[in-house]
């Protein structure tokens, strides 16, 4: 019988062997990617992002920064003639997973039969200002013409998925849930273009895409693994590997001769339904825009109308979720298990005397707390009282946050102890850590990203680490604040409005303790970054390979999973808190 560190050799080996393959693999993949700039002209003029395939109306584009991959629609293709129309990358996603499962992603439809019906008489409302019930035959008829158009069944099931994730729509409903009013808008035929686009660039090129996101494969057979909105063992991304034979079915036939006939290297035919172009309705469109009065409602007042129709059960082992800014006094989930609260949960001050785990500090609990007057009331708070943004906290919370103090205040003490007060079972970290199976989880307190302050933010980080690593050079060490601790180590996209270049990591004692210690990775919250957008990667950071994850709150998210990210060695110790020695 062998003995058990010659099993551990085997296991790295085998590990490092199959991490060897994969990155030739791709490395195979990129340099195909490549070799393809010569075939473009326009290559030549193009100094990052290159093109690598294209048809009529869109194209693949290869950002030599980056080293990622996006499909992109021609300048003179138009997604919506919906003013605003923030849609298009649920509806993209939504037609991938039509083709792909459509049995399941009918069902999701009919899951929300409620609140369709909701949204239809409001639909009718806007378009003819009658109220109808909604039993009436108006929304009933309506709401049977959702499954007699598959590409606009392809449309409602992205608007239920946006539901889902943002909040309830409000603007234009009747372009987008009432048919007749739907096929004036031009989305169907852009749809239609899309999805031969995609079923044909990954017949060609060893690629995934899921509607939004284009990954590299390592090899023509690997199987995409990507899941947001169905049953956890569905493969949600269209590759050449991909079954499509039951979701083409569906399609207008036209559209699915074109498909089926989609053959390597022959590019596509035109679709029968023109799409919208600019050259022919720009300037309606333009001064439509111009003219429009925005009438679009915040999402959280509109919640309390529509049902929730998922599952509010969460048995992730170690769950972590940020952002639920609940209104209502409650959590929105249960998990029995070890939760990471990355911050910002509580709009409403909320209690919960079962969730355990740990919790740090964002900025919505500084106004959260203060918002209860039986707490403000406190004489603590009496040093704090004359601060300017202590008064902004109180009064305009948006105005306190770039003025707040950095996170080694005694204001945030206070604030961990009143939050202990409506969590009993939760450790809440103000710049402190715990051990829990096996890794250190260091919870430093970040309420936002104070990017014009960064240098006195980086000391913080740099003398809180180095005190709370202490010695310990080779436990498994997991940072987690609220706001991210620099760009590197953050979801948000460089392309986001909320993304600041200049909030990157300048601290030399920062880069050393990454470098000294077994530090595996950064979990942040705070940029409302939407789940299906990704919730986890993997960066390259101070010369090691480090995880990053953000999982905001939404009804189709209550948590993601942190163990499938920890060494399996930690996974098979047995469960308990303990506290750090340094704690």
């Amino acid at each position: 019988m062998k003995a058990k560190n010659e099993i551990s050799k085997e296991r790295k080996e085998t590990v490092e062997t199959a991490i060897e393959i994969k990155q030739n693999n791709l490395e195979i993949s990129q340099n195909l990617l490549e070799g393809r700039f010569e075939l473009y002209p326009e290559n030549r003029r193009r100094s990052v992002n290159k093109v690598i395939y294209q048809s009529q109306y869109f194209q693949l584009v290869y950002n030599l920064n980056h080293k990622s991959l996006a499909i992109e629609s021609k300048g003179d293709l138009i997604y919506s003639a919906i003013p605003y129309d923030t849609g298009r990358n649920y509806i993209q996603k939504a037609s991938i997973q039509a083709i792909l499962h459509p049995n399941e992603t009918r069902k999701y439809i009919e899951s929300h039969e409620n609140n369709l019906k909701k949204y239809l008489a409001l639909s009718i409302f806007q378009l003819t200002g009658q109220r109808v019930a909604l039993d009436s035959n108006e929304v009933k008829q309506a709401y049977q013409q959702i499954f007699m158009d598959p590409l606009f069944e392809m449309q409602v099931l992205g608007r239920m998925m946006q539901h889902d994730e943002t909040g309830p729509l409000s603007a234009n409903l009747a372009g987008k849930f009432l048919h007749s009013e739907n096929r004036k808008t031009g989305i169907s035929p852009y749809l239609a273009e899309y999805l031969k686009f995609v079923v044909e660039v990954t017949q060609n090129l060893p690629i995934s895409t899921d509607g939004k996101n284009v990954h590299l494969l390592d090899s023509a057979h690997e199987q995409p693994k990507e899941n947001v909105y169905l049953d956890q063992s569905k493969n949600l991304a269209l590759s050449s590997q991909s079954d499509l034979k039951v979701g083409l079915e569906n399609l207008p036939a036209p559209l699915k001769v074109e498909i089926e006939n989609i053959q390597i290297a022959e590019p596509i035919k035109e679709v029968v339904t023109k799409p919208l172009l600019k050259s022919n309705v720009g300037n309606q469109l333009r001064n439509l825009r111009k003219n429009y009065v925005a009438h679009s409602q915040n999402p959280k007042d509109l919640e309390q109308y529509f049902e929730n129709v998922h599952s509010t059960e969460d048995n992730n082992k170690i769950n972590v979720i940020s952002d639920i800014d609940s209104q209502d006094g409650k959590l929105p989930f249960s998990n029995p298990n070890f939760n990471i609260l990355v911050g910002n949960i509580s709009d409403s001050v909320v209690s919960d005397s079962k969730i355990q785990g740990i919790y740090v500090i964002g900025n919505h609990e500084l106004s959260d707390i203060l918002s209860d007057q039986k707490v403000f009331s406190k004489s603590q708070w009496d040093d704090f009282r004359e601060k300017e943004w202590f008064k902004d906290l109180v009064l305009d919370p948006d105005q306190a946050w770039p003025k707040l103090p950095i996170g080694d205040n005694s204001f945030y003490e206070l604030i961990k102890e009143e939050l202990a007060q409506n969590y009993p079972k939760m450790k809440i970290l103000n710049n402190e850590s715990v051990i829990y199976e096996g890794v250190r989880y260091i919870g430093l307190t970040i309420p936002v990203a104070l990017a014009k302050r960064k240098k006195e933010l980086q000391n913080f980080i740099a003398i809180e680490l180095k005190r709370l690593l202490a010695q310990d050079k080779q436990i498994p060490t997991v940072v987690v604040s609220h706001a991210p601790l620099f760009n590197e180590l953050s979801m948000l996209s460089p392309k986001s409005s909320s993304y600041n270049k200049s909030y990157k990591c300048a601290h030399r004692g920062i880069l050393s303790l990454f470098e000294d210690f077994n530090i595996i990775g950064a979990i942040h919250g705070h940029h409302h970054i939407p789940a299906s957008s990704g919730q986890s990667k993997m960066v390259k950071f101070s010369n090691k390979n480090i995880f990053v994850v953000c999982s905001i709150y939404s009804k189709i998210n209550t948590g993601f999973e942190l163990a499938k990210l920890l060494p399996d060695t930690i996974m098979e110790k047995p469960l308990g808190l303990k506290k750090d020695k340094n704690y």
